[in-house]
């Protein structure tokens, strides 16, 4: 770096001399034609140059040698360096202040601009550093979400997996046993019809409960994927419902499921098997969260021409308001982040929610918790567009009219 600086210094000297004695020769061939306020111009012009270029110090040196140039050449008398006039010293004076201000001051803006240069290239070197390092912390943030989610994914596996295969083995071992031991070896038949019946009972519904987990999973998939495919038909909301309900009885035989469907409700156009498995993941989460003989509540009712509600309430235990939107996380109830501290601890691997965040999505809707709206309890609502269609196949208007259904289901 010194003799780098070094060679530019003199580079600079040389400039300056060579400069000043290239503009002093033009200028005296034209003197003629030339008056001495031209040639301190030219020769503040050159100074200028070098202390752009160059720096401080070949300016002063520029500026000198035009000192003496000028004195020699233009002030009278000619050829030496004596001054007659004391306006022509006022003019020498004046140049040489100029010159040596105005080298001074070029050669600081030009120090100035290279230290901002040199301070814009650090601020994009500390940006890129700080970029790299975000980066870093980013990767490091997802490998460690990523682990996070392997094992509520094992979690998930090794409970809802596991726990219903254990409880088909178990039932089929011992209906397997109880047959071998009366036909083969001629024994006493030790269990009776409702014992059998029971069991066979289990296998069904852990059969189910297997079923409904690997359903999850790959609905959840098709949603993350964006491959969620909706067959869209008009249907009346009363019958989704009906179905819903039919098809939960063996988890609510032992809650009072009271449904409240507005008098006039429009029919809506919208896959009817999602939309029935977006209120049954409602409704088992109300039984899971709610003790037995207690009240759910199933209502749907139109916001506006436009949007419709449905809701399921239900009286246990009540989501605290800053995991609300963290219970529609994939696999929440299997990292155990959510536990309200409550004495019930339900089944389940998070899915559902999920699963039926990505439903009512899928059909331009929302879905949401919200306080019950009288007493303890949590509220589950989402809501659906009617349809940006025009009125349903065979000019059957888009709503049913009729009473307003308000049952108990014991």
């Amino acid at each position: 770096m010194t003799s780098v600086h070094f060679r530019k210094s003199w580079t600079g000297y040389l400039v300056a001399a060579s400069g000043i004695a290239a503009t002093t020769a033009v200028l005296k061939l034209f003197s003629s034609h030339v008056n001495a306020t031209t040639v301190a111009l030219a020769l503040l012009l050159v100074v200028l140059l070098v202390a752009t270029w160059y720096g401080a110090r070949p300016a002063v040196v520029a500026s000198l040698l035009g000192v003496l140039c000028f004195n020699h050449f233009f002030l009278p008398p000619f050829g030496t360096l004596a001054i007659a006039a004391p306006d022509n010293w006022v003019a020498l004076i004046t140049f040489m202040v100029t010159a040596i201000t105005v080298g001074q001051l070029s050669a600081r803006a030009k120090r100035r601009a290279e230290e901002a240069d040199a301070g814009r290239r650090e601020i994009e070197r500390l940006y890129e550093e700080l970029q790299s390092a975000f980066e870093r912390a980013s990767h490091a943030e997802a490998l460690k979400q990523s682990e996070k989610l392997k094992s509520a994914l094992l979690d998930a596996v090794t409970h809802d997996i596991r726990t219903p295969l254990t409880s088909i083995k178990a039932s089929i071992s011992t209906l397997l046993e109880e047959l071998q031991s009366s036909t083969i070896h001629g024994g006493p038949v030790t269990l009776g019809i409702d014992a059998r019946k029971e069991m066979l009972q289990v296998i069904d519904e852990e059969s189910d409960r297997l079923n409904r987990f690997v359903e999850g999973l790959i609905e959840l998939a098709r949603i993350e994927a964006g491959e969620l495919r909706l067959r869209r038909r008009w249907g009346v909301v009363d019958e989704i419902v009906a179905t819903v309900l039919k098809r939960a009885e063996p988890l609510t035989r032992n809650h009072q499921v009271i449904v409240e469907i507005a008098d006039e409700i429009p029919a809506v156009q919208v896959d009817p098997r999602a939309v029935a498995e977006v209120m049954f993941t409602l409704i088992d989460n109300a039984v899971k969260y709610s003790s037995a003989g207690t009240k759910i509540l199933v209502s749907a009712h139109p916001v506006d021409d436009e949007i419709i509600q449905i809701a399921v309430e239900d009286e246990g235990q009540t989501i605290p308001r800053d995991i609300r939107e963290r219970v529609f996380d994939k696999f929440f109830r299997a990292t155990r982040d959510g536990d309200t501290g409550d004495s019930i601890q339900p089944k389940g691997t998070g899915m559902g929610l999920a699963v039926a965040k990505g439903i009512v999505e899928a059909h331009g809707g929302r879905i949401w918790i919200e306080d019950k709206r009288e007493g303890v309890g949590t509220r589950a609502v989402f809501s659906l567009p009617i349809s940006d269609a025009e009125t349903p196949p065979g000019g059957s208007p888009d709503v049913v009219a009729g009473p307003a259904i308000s049952r108990e289901i014991n």
